[in-house]
């Protein structure tokens, strides 16, 4: 079954405004709006559903999604919105619509019984559940009618209404048995554990486990669908640097850059628009799965970035700017927040039925009419449309094959994916290399001024802190590198919002969620959505990151109130690690989980060991370097079982045990020679590191925290740097490039 491809579309056409809202219409999530014209009496998640379950004696119909989510939308158009399973479902369920993106917490728990039980997950995901909220089937999409292969929904709403009156004993004594496997299964503590494993053991497996899936010809780590998962990019760079001098090590750099290399040329990678999709449907990373995801750019922007710092080679720095160009145009609140995603489906043309794609595909005849000019010293006739067309692929009959087009919505459309280098495209035509890449710029840029005119994919305007935390650390870290103030502008601006718009001062707590309102506003849920593990931890990531990209110590500030919330609202004092979410926030889920793998986005808990040891490195407080132990021994199962689930982890792991470096600037922020040092570290990919300016201020924050530093002093009064490590410090080293050599070292 096709994971949830985020699609979306707006779901109130002409016919369905003349319809009386169920009441989601009062909810302020898009995706809980977009079923608010269904003939299905929805409820929210809450309390109320609950109650009328228990009191009609009548199983709850939990149906989770997101607003951009293609497969969503297929469901709804062909279920949701018939008039007959509409009734089914009002009369013998209590139905009951998730937002998974607000309810990470429901969706994970839910997510873990239908894999256990079927023959995978995605979205939507269509859970029965008990009155007590006990799980007894589950599934993903459903076709409305039986097929050749698929039982149809409408059959499987009448047998488990017939199940429930005739066999309701047997179906609760399962549902229990399942929900109590699921608890043994899910358990995650340290036991009788002392110590977290090996690193170097950890490493070496997940980076042969890595080894034997990877592609050596298109990059990426399976066949298809292959989705751009950074934690395991991170993984690889990270690996390299502690085994730069074997063989494995190269591989691992190679790995790591050539997969880089092949999404950013692929059609994954938006190349008129700039930004990247969510997923590729082949192995050469050509096709994609439209929609667009902020967790995907804020990584990505990372992961690119990175690999400038380590090759040097410009290519991978201009993506990661084209993707937070991307971000700022699209995925931009006026207010400095992020919105979550964009859909794959959009109208070919105004009025016209959603297609997958058709915001962001082709045909010859388009191009041919946008781009006629000439080209000037080629050696045969050549016009730009042409050009173009022959560097990324374009063909006559369409470069999408019907395998991955199941619908027929894309014949005669192509997708732009860099078939040649620069190189071998000017000498096809005789022409010279900076010519061609002039030309095939304008040509893109003509290609995105004409896309304007075109009905434009749905927005998924919400905001969520989680994706936000990333958000800043993808502005802070490539500003900082690449030494663009305008980009941590933006990193702080994104910092600001959170804690304007989602962040409760009174309680000290994160708030999961806000909506954009009318007139530039912000809007809240009431009562509102709090915080869960992921959103702490990706805030405080991205705080740590800002701290570093501009020096200014109230982010840090922030970061360790922030850190201090997360440990009394969801640490596990019996077991050690994370639960993602609060015990009261959950009542009444059978499970309350730690996450355990580093997917799409990094699980919290990997986030979270990692910045506990960055927040030992700037503080000393030994609390979060034990609390970073215990949590990296009670996943220790985990990653000896299966390394490659956890790769963000087992980096955390490897930080710990080879120690973090404090590398400490002692010198007035504004000066140009202390901006010299500073910028020489960011240029340099070193993972394990707290990056700390010192001004001399015995009474600042991070002197307060580390009485050390006001022992360091300025040499002859110019900003110096010191390299400390395990309580020992670097002579002092005033020069950028005596800091780069024994950097690199």
């Amino acid at each position: 079954m096709p994971v949830g491809g985020k699609g979306s579309r707006t779901s109130c056409s002409p016919s369905t405004l003349q319809k009386v809202p169920n009441r989601l219409i009062n909810e302020k999530s898009p995706y809980l709006l977009q079923h608010a014209y269904n003939p299905v009496d929805w409820y929210p998640w809450g309390q109320e559903a609950f109650d009328k379950a228990r009191k009609e004696n009548k199983p709850i119909f939990l149906s989770v999604g997101y607003s951009t989510c293609h497969w969503c939308h297929m469901m709804e158009e062909e279920s949701f919105q018939n008039e007959e399973i509409g009734r089914l479902l009002s009369e013998d369920f209590v139905s009951v619509k998730v937002d998974r993106e607000e309810r990470p917490d429901v969706d994970k728990v839910y997510m873990t019984f239908v894999q256990a039980t079927s023959s995978g997950g995605g979205w939507p995901m269509n859970v029965w559940l008990t009155p007590n909220l006990q799980p007894f089937v589950g599934g993903t999409y459903f076709p409305p009618e039986d097929g050749l292969t698929r039982v149809g929904f409408r059959t499987v709403l009448l047998r488990i209404r017939e199940q429930w009156k005739q066999n309701k004993t047997t179906l609760l004594e399962n549902s229990q048995r399942v929900t109590t496997a699921l608890l043994a299964r899910s358990e995650i503590s340290m036991g009788d554990r002392q110590v977290p494993p090996s690193a170097a053991t950890m490493n070496s497996r997940c980076f042969q486990q890595l080894d034997e899936g990877y592609d050596e010809e298109y990059g990426g780590f399976a066949e298809a669908p292959k989705f751009p998962t950074p934690v395991i990019l991170n993984f690889l760079f990270s690996y390299w640097l502690s085994h730069r001098l074997t063989q494995d090590g190269s591989r691992a750099q190679q790995m790591a850059l050539h997969t880089l290399k092949m999404m950013a040329n692929g059609g994954i990678r938006d190349h008129v628009g700039q930004g990247f999709h969510r997923y590729s449907t082949d192995r050469q990373w050509h096709i994609p799965h439209f929609e667009k995801m902020l967790y995907d750019q804020a990584q990505l922007a990372v992961a690119y970035t990175q690999a400038f710092q380590i090759s040097g080679d410009e290519f991978y720095s201009d993506v990661a700017k084209g993707i937070l160009q991307y971000v700022a145009r699209n995925l931009s609140h006026r207010s400095g927040g992020f919105y979550s995603a964009e859909d794959a489906d959009s109208p070919p043309e105004r009025g016209m039925r959603p297609k997958e794609g058709a915001f962001y595909v082709w045909t010859v005849k388009e191009v041919q009419q946008l781009l006629p000019e000439p080209v000037l010293g080629a050696t045969e006739p050549l016009t730009s449309g042409q050009l173009l067309m022959k560097h990324y692929g374009l063909t006559e009959a369409g470069n999408i094959s019907p395998s991955q087009d199941p619908k027929g919505e894309l014949q005669g459309q192509n997708v732009l994916t860099v078939r040649y280098s620069l190189e071998l495209t000017a000498a096809r035509f005789g022409l010279d290399v900076d010519a061609v890449r002039t030309l095939l710029n304008t040509g893109l840029e003509k290609l995105f001024q004409a896309r304007k005119h075109r009905p434009k994919p749905h927005l998924d305007s919400k905001m969520l802190a989680a994706w936000n935390g990333l958000m800043v650390s993808g502005y802070a870290v490539t500003g900082a590198v690449l030494g663009l103030e305008r980009l941590i502008t933006c990193a702080i601006n994104g910092a600001k919002f959170l804690k304007r718009h989602m962040f409760d001062v009174a309680r000290g707590r994160l708030m999961r969620t806000c909506y954009a309102g009318p007139g530039g506003t912000v809007e809240h849920s009431n009562p509102p959505c709090w915080g869960f593990l992921e959103d702490y931890a990706f805030v405080v990531r991205g705080l740590l990151d800002l701290y570093e990209a501009s020096q200014e110590s109230s982010w840090l500030e922030w970061a360790l109130r922030l850190q201090d919330t997360q440990d009394r609202l969801f640490w596990d004092t019996r077991g050690g690690g994370y639960f993602c979410s609060e015990a009261e926030l959950g009542a009444g889920l059978p499970l309350r989980l730690k996450d355990d793998q580093d997917g799409a986005e990094p699980s919290a808990n990997s986030v979270s060991a990692h910045n506990l040891l960055r927040l030992h490195g700037f503080t000393g407080h030994k609390d979060w370097m034990d609390k970073c132990v215990c949590l990296l021994t009670a996943f220790s199962e985990r990653m000896r079982r299966v390394p490659v689930a956890l790769p963000e982890m087992v980096r955390a792991l490897s930080a710990h045990q080879q120690t973090l470096k404090q590398i400490v600037i002692c010198g007035d922020p504004q000066a140009k020679d202390t901006k010299a040092l500073l910028q020489c570290v960011h240029s340099i990919y070193i993972p394990n590191k707290v990056l700390i300016l010192a001004n001399g201020d015995p009474s600042s924050f991070l002197s307060r925290q580390l009485p050390f530093l006001s022992t360091l002093r300025r040499l002859e009064d110019r900003a110096t740097a010191y390299v400390c490590e395990n309580q020992a410090c670097s002579m002092p080293i005033t020069e950028p490039n005596e800091l780069r050599k024994l950097l690199h070292q």
